[in-house]
């Protein structure tokens, strides 16, 4: 197959597609390709799997510990975190697992951190604030390292772009990637969507509506000593350039499954609102609190996506999807046809987040590594592009949005005084 050389920066809608189907042809043929010598030798059998942790929060440890329940030969032999108080909670937390064995060398603090954690590890769980994934996924591609990525896997479009180039390396050293957009490898959603997409019990599909309405989350109160790099990574949530908005770190999930139901093809254009009216204080940053989005797809399909962190206000979560001979909610796994049918998942449930770690190992060691990059790359798009056209109140192509110039946040790393970002005003925020 010939290179694709392309210029990252011009990359269209139909390029991206051409480009997915090319990955996913790459996916169906991995079954029969070696483990990469970076990580073991092909010939010989797979011995204890060393994991490493990049980014030691709750969500990183969490994971780690489903890492380390899934497979029956592994251990956690690497610690990495920007903060030293993160990384010794993290440790007092893991400790007590029976497949703990990071010893003081192993604990790595600061922003290169990851280098030294990904050095160290054979499979490598990356779980920093989302600014910071492409790089770090980067590096741990070039050293041949299998990979727990979790969403989403940048906040701007140039990043989406070098993720996006990451995968083709990945794909070409046959490295294994499994994305943290998580409801994937829900039985539930699974058999779902099986039943929807596969076996066509709706039919035709007609609209999506996407919702996820929940309530505020936890802000770090400031302190006199810390500068304000220290400050907004404490308060990651709540910056744009390190989460990418709430639309983009949380209601990806949703989002995600929005793309699924679509067969992983991207939208045509989206418009869409938002704004804080909520959170208003100086400490939530410049991130909103609630955004609308109306995306358009290539066969005229509309969806439309919904969320909001906002307090004492009416909570919910799922994917409400009408078709030709019926309608379904996702998350209730739940459809009802038109002929007067009901069906409801009943099989097993075990947690997703176990299922996903299970299946990314058992993937290295039989020789066909799952590699999830592609998805994990469109749906963080999508996210960026809800963000987008809320914050400059414009209607946007995915030509425009993947093509963007606009890179959020600093170029270089300190514990310095960094400026505080503006909050963005539909209308007069401009579409870079």
């Amino acid at each position: 197959m010939p290179q694709d050389t392309t210029p990252v920066a011009n990359l269209s809608r139909r390029h991206f597609l051409k480009r997915s189907s090319i990955g996913t042809v790459a996916a169906s043929t991995l079954g029969s390709l070696a483990i990469p010598r970076a990580v073991h030798a092909a010939d010989a059998p797979i011995g204890t799997l060393k994991i490493g942790l990049v980014g030691c929060g709750g969500r990183g440890s969490g994971a780690a510990v489903n890492a380390m329940d899934a497979d029956k030969d592994c251990k956690l032999v690497a610690l990495g975190d920007a903060f030293e108080d993160s990384l010794q909670r993290s440790k007092k937390n893991l400790g007590q697992h029976p497949k703990y064995a990071v010893d003081d060398s192993h604990c790595f603090v600061g922003f290169d951190a990851y280098k030294h954690v990904i050095d160290a590890s054979d499979v490598v769980i990356l779980a920093t604030p989302p600014h910071f994934r492409p790089e770090h996924y980067r590096y741990a591609v070039e050293a041949g390292k299998h990979l727990f990525v979790e969403k989403p896997v940048a906040v701007d479009a140039p990043g989406v772009r070098h993720v996006m180039e990451t995968n083709a390396m990945a794909h070409e050293k046959k490295l294994a990637v499994v994305s943290g957009l998580c409801w994937r490898y829900d039985s539930g959603v699974r058999e779902t969507m099986r039943c929807i997409l596969e076996e066509g019990m709706i039919g035709d599909l007609m609209s999506i509506q996407s919702d996820y309405l929940t309530g505020p989350l936890w802000v770090r109160d400031d302190k006199p000593q810390w500068s304000r790099m220290e400050y907004q990574m404490r308060n990651w949530m709540y910056y744009t350039w390190l989460s990418g908005d709430h639309c983009v770190e949380q209601h990806i999930h949703s989002l995600d499954k929005i793309l699924w139901l679509m067969g992983d093809k991207p939208p045509v254009k989206a418009f869409g609102l938002g704004g804080r009216i909520q959170r208003t204080e100086k400490k939530y940053g410049n991130v909103y609190d609630h955004f609308t989005a109306t995306y358009e797809f290539e066969n005229g399909l509309h969806a439309h996506s919904h969320c909001r962190q906002q307090a004492n206000c009416h909570n919910n979560t799922d994917e409400y999807v009408t078709g030709t001979k019926g309608h379904a909610l996702i998350l209730e796994h739940r459809i009802w046809t038109r002929d007067g049918k009901e069906w409801k998942y009943n099989g097993p449930k075990p947690s997703m987040y176990d299922v996903e770690h299970q299946e990314l190992f058992a993937s290295i060691r039989n020789g066909e590594p799952i590699h999830n990059g592609d998805y994990m790359a469109k749906s963080t798009m999508l996210a960026i592009m809800d963000r987008m056209v809320a914050y400059t109140g414009q209607q946007l192509t995915w030509d425009q949005c993947l093509d963007s110039q606009e890179r959020l946040g600093p170029t270089t790393y300190a514990w310095e005084d960094i400026p505080e970002p503006p909050i963005a005003i539909p209308g007069k925020t401009k579409f870079v």
